[in-house]
């Protein structure tokens, strides 16, 4: 039988050591369809939507470390894929998107679902964005879409015509004018930092003072490190949001996250450290950084566009964060002085308590930072956890103790709703004998999980450990907006806009053939988590959780504090509000 163009692409990302394809089925892409039925590997792997199957790809990067690969027809479903490919741009991380287009004979006639697919996605794949319009340019095609997404951590784009799809693909490609050879291989580059400013940076912090290191997802791996080099400066640490599955936050030079979204103890070691290290970070929240002034900093980052682009460094190290790191080591003196760490680890403490207090609070319902806080009891420490974006995201960040080696993904500088169920899939399908957790509010569990929960449901029976458990905080309230809203603009809640309908989330898992617990007050919390973790499926957690418990954040000043009361006067129930509101602010100030 003669190879269609389909067929070789299809071999081509078998060479490239793809694994599986998230996406949806229509008729631009029927020949690659037909194609992958035919090889059985790659797997495809149908999601509900063509914008779950990219943020499937992308979480397949992100837990993986490989590329994550979409697939989706011409048209509104070439459409559908931007936001999970925006969230693999803003997150960097390697992903292909192949998409069809109608037969090119058609091009330019206003053909049924015809899409000027390179305008359309020349700036989410604004490293590579190609039509393949001849069997030949195939290879060449698929190859640099591959070594470019790798190269650049961003993802790339294939627009493939119908017909070049349906195409004879020649046993040999002819050497000749205009033919370009190529290969499926990928080798990545070593960035190493300068000896003459490795010197410098040891200077820096063999002279500096109040030590704070502020670690991101780029120091992934280098633990060891970064703990000596911690105990040699006798400094203290926080995290960014995606560097919070670095480091065992039990330490207690540990401060926690940091932003809005933050802890105290991180709030006050930004604000009161006299020179800061950063490592693979590049966090957004700049105002919870030092004043610019405050501090002299050293960064370092294997990325040289990242250095200096969030707080004015005074020693800039581009390398790979465990060979600067070891190199760096032996130039730092120990510091005997401990009496900064030993503040820090007061923060900490503090912290500690004062989390557990607004944990223990009571509610009407049952209070989601307890909730979130029992799961760090229960987790398995082989388990893959998936946040998505809300009020879940915070009570992660301020509450959730990962066991050390346990990866934890959320959409970060898109912050889209809806990627926890579609992250969780692929790293249930890229480990399918290590259990998965996702964290999710109601508004993004309606916005998309309840239909990646079919195919959860529908593909659960063929995983080793079948346990993949849901945690829906039910509230009826778009949480984090309320807040922001209140905390921002000085706006009263507005119903119409922040409403969720109620649901029977765990009666719905039920209805799936899945398990379906159901959490009314923070005593509960315990046995929930037991239950769904002894499972024999997957298991959705319906906690029924307080809107009115504060999403506002560390060491909120008083202006902005003023705001928020304000819009609470303007709230029905605001005086129990204003409350809860005051009585966090008091345990801050203690």
């Amino acid at each position: 039988m003669t190879e269609l163009v389909a067929d070789a692409m299809v071999a081509r990302l078998r060479a490239w050591g793809t694994t599986r394809v998230f996406g949806y089925a229509g008729d631009g892409v029927n020949t690659l369809l037909g194609a992958l039925a035919r090889a059985g590997d790659p797997e495809f792997v149908s999601s509900r939507h063509e914008e779950l199957a990219a943020f499937a790809a992308c979480g397949h990067a992100k837990y993986s470390g490989g590329v994550g690969v979409c697939l989706a027809t011409q048209g509104p479903g070439a459409i559908h894929l931007l936001a999970g490919l925006y969230d693999a741009k803003l997150d960097r991380r390697p992903v292909v998107a192949i998409v069809g287009q109608v037969v090119s004979t058609a091009l330019g006639s206003g053909y049924l679902q015809e899409v000027d697919l390179h305008a359309l996605f020349k700036d989410v794949c604004a490293q590579y964005v190609q039509t393949v319009f001849a069997p030949q340019q195939m290879p060449m095609a698929v190859d640099n879409a591959m070594r470019t997404a790798l190269a650049t951590s961003t993802p790339t784009c294939l627009i493939v015509p119908h017909d070049v799809q349906k195409a004879e693909m020649p046993e040999e490609l002819e050497h000749s004018h205009g033919v370009v050879p190529s290969a499926a291989v990928y080798t990545s580059a070593r960035v190493v930092a300068r000896d003459a400013e490795l010197g410098r940076a040891a200077d820096l912090l063999n002279d500096g003072e109040k030590i704070a290191l502020l670690v991101g997802r780029g120091a992934m791996g280098v633990e060891d490190e970064l703990t000596g080099l911690v105990d040699l400066l006798g400094a203290g640490v926080t995290t960014s949001l995606l560097g919070k599955p670095v480091l065992d936050e039990s330490a207690p030079w540990h401060t926690g996250v940091m932003g809005h979204l933050g802890t105290t103890a991180s709030a006050q070691l930004m604000a009161n450290c006299a020179t800061l290290l950063i490592v693979g970070s590049n966090d957004p929240w700049t105002e919870f950084y030092p004043a610019p002034g405050q501090a002299r900093a050293v960064q370092i980052d294997i990325e040289p566009r990242v250095v200096g682009a969030k707080y004015p460094v005074d020693v800039a190290l581009t390398g790979d964060a465990a060979d600067t790191l070891s190199r760096l080591a032996p130039l730092i003196r120990r510091k005997t002085d401990r009496q900064w760490q030993h503040q820090v680890e007061g923060w900490k403490e503090d912290w500690l308590q004062e989390s557990e207090e607004r944990a223990e609070a009571r509610s009407d319902s049952a209070n989601p930072e307890f909730v979130v806080r029992t799961l760090s009891e229960h987790i398995p420490g082989n388990a893959r956890v998936a946040v998505d974006v809300g009020s879940a995201t915070y009570w992660y960040a301020r509450h959730l103790r990962l066991p050390p080696g346990v990866p934890a993904h959320v959409s970060g500088y898109l912050a889209s709703m809806g990627c926890a169920l579609p992250y969780g899939i692929a790293a249930k399908l890229d480990a399918p004998e290590r259990p998965v957790v996702a964290l999710v509010g109601d508004g993004a569990m309606q916005m998309s999980g309840l239909l990646e929960l079919i195919t959860i449901a529908d593909r659960w029976r063929g995983w080793a450990d079948p346990r993949f458990v849901i945690l829906v905080l039910h509230n009826q309230d778009l949480t984090e907006v309320s807040w922001e809203q209140r905390e921002m603009e000085g706006d009263a809640r507005f119903p119409a806009s922040q409403d969720v309908p109620p649901f029977p989330y765990a009666d719905y898992a039920e209805m799936l053939g899945l398990k379906g617990v159901r959490v009314v007050e923070s005593a509960q919390a315990a046995a929930a988590w037991r239950t769904a973790f002894e499972a024999d499926r997957p298991t959705v957690i319906e906690a029924l959780v307080d809107p009115k418990t504060p999403l506002l954040p560390p060491l909120m000043t008083q202006a902005k504090a003023d705001k928020v009361y304000g819009a609470l006067e303007g709230e029905a129930d605001g005086d129990m509000t204003r409350e809860r509101v005051a009585a966090q602010r008091s345990s801050e100030s203690t």
